[in-house]
């Protein structure tokens, strides 16, 4: 992949920020500003998931017949940096980028035409139901059965960890609907309606007192048949299909920078407080240490895009991507408890309720540490690239 941008590149930028400069209002950038969470509030989330609907611009690496726009990979990467470098909310994923590609890839022509409207117009808020207690990384291990009965399962147990289910009126779920063989031959890939009966979500709040996370509890809960994706029995590799996309279907690096640049803004601000931190040496030495490896990070993340085509999953160079991000995520995050100092010990859980950006970043550095945890931990995609790139 070049770097140099186009003629035409540069015009699809102008483009970019143009309407940036029309859609993105102050109210939309300081959601985005001062969350310390891993995803912002759907009253942030949603418009500005809508303004990309109606520009036609909301899932770029969706097939072109349901909404993709058939961008290049240059223009993706000018798109999503040009975003996040304006500040724009992050647009929740779990539809538009992790159940969507899924549906897309395995579901029923019928199930397409249902869901993937639904998805790109927001009527559909998603969860993800991996996770089980006892189940983590370990996914194949999960317990949570689904019987058979008539036209329907009949489902009982539990998910944990599940990302703003509080939120949500739909989670895709991976259910055990067989014990029979190796355990990745009896999961199956249900989608379920949060209103269900027997549905109950408890909260869980994170080390930093965010509430991103809960758990949901089901008790004979009935999804119908209609609603599995691909066979009874074959969730797995539906499973592996998305997790490749949320390792790896998005461009960290432009997010990455956004918070640098946040924590550059409050060694602004405690410089006009009296203290210049860029005296410390150490410090600074640091903060160059981070740049350089977010510099090299790009570029890995420009040379696997290069590659792809819209709508085709990244495969399993995804884990390299998501061990990179995840570690780097803490390293930026990191930094910003560096430049705060001894005023690190002094922590409200209330941050973002004025101006200042200093109460945000160590509630960030908390919630960095699950990132390394989240969408398969760390040791997990170690092994999966030595499987699977490296070979070993």
């Amino acid at each position: 992949m070049h770097l140099d941008l186009s003629p035409a590149d540069l015009a699809f930028r102008d483009e970019v920020r143009a309407f940036l400069n029309e859609n993105l209002s102050p109210e939309l950038r300081r959601g985005q500003r001062y969350t310390t969470g891993i995803y912002p509030e759907p009253e942030i989330s949603g418009p500005w998931q809508q303004a990309l609907r109606r520009k036609g611009w909301l899932v770029p690496m969706w097939q072109e017949e349901w909404g993709g726009t058939g961008w290049s990979a240059a223009q993706r990467f000018i798109f999503e940096s040009e975003c996040t470098l304006a500040g724009a909310p992050l647009v929740h994923p779990m539809g538009v980028r992790l159940v969507g590609p899924v549906i897309q890839r395995f579901g029923t022509a019928e199930q397409k035409r249902h869901y993937l409207p639904r998805i790109l117009d927001g009527q559909d808020y998603w969860c993800q139901g991996f996770s089980e207690p006892g189940s983590g990384s370990d996914l194949a291990s999960l317990k949570m059965a689904a019987v058979p009965d008539g036209e329907d399962y009949v489902l009982n147990g539990s998910k944990i960890w599940t990302t703003h289910a509080h939120h949500a009126n739909m989670m895709f779920a991976l259910v055990r609907t067989s014990t029979e063989g190796k355990r990745q031959d009896g999961i199956s890939f249900l989608l379920i309606d949060m209103d269900t009966p027997g549905i109950e979500v408890h909260p869980i709040p994170t080390i930093a007192g965010d509430h991103d996370v809960n758990q949901v509890f089901f008790t004979d809960v009935r999804v119908p048949k209609a609603n599995r994706i691909g066979a009874e029995n074959a969730g797995w590799e539906c499973a592996k299909y998305l997790l490749e996309f949320e390792r790896g279907g998005g461009i960290f690096s432009g997010r990455l920078r956004s918070q640098l640049k946040r924590i550059g803004d409050a060694i602004d601000e405690l410089r006009a407080g009296g203290i210049d931190v860029r005296a410390d040496p150490r410090l600074v030495a640091r903060f160059g240490e981070v740049c350089a490896d977010l510099d090299s990070f790009e570029m890995f993340e420009l040379r696997v895009m290069g590659g792809l085509e819209p709508g085709q999953n990244p495969g399993p160079v995804s884990s390299i991507l998501k061990l990179r991000a995840s570690r780097m995520k803490q390293a930026v995050a990191g930094l910003g408890v560096e430049v705060l100092g001894p005023q690190a010990l002094h922590w409200s859980e209330a941050p973002g309720q004025g101006d200042s950006l200093l109460p945000l970043l160590v509630p960030d550095a908390l919630n960095s540490r699950s990132f390394t945890i989240f969408g398969g931990a760390s040791e997990v995609q170690l092994t999966i690239i030595a499987k699977s790139v490296v070979g070993v």
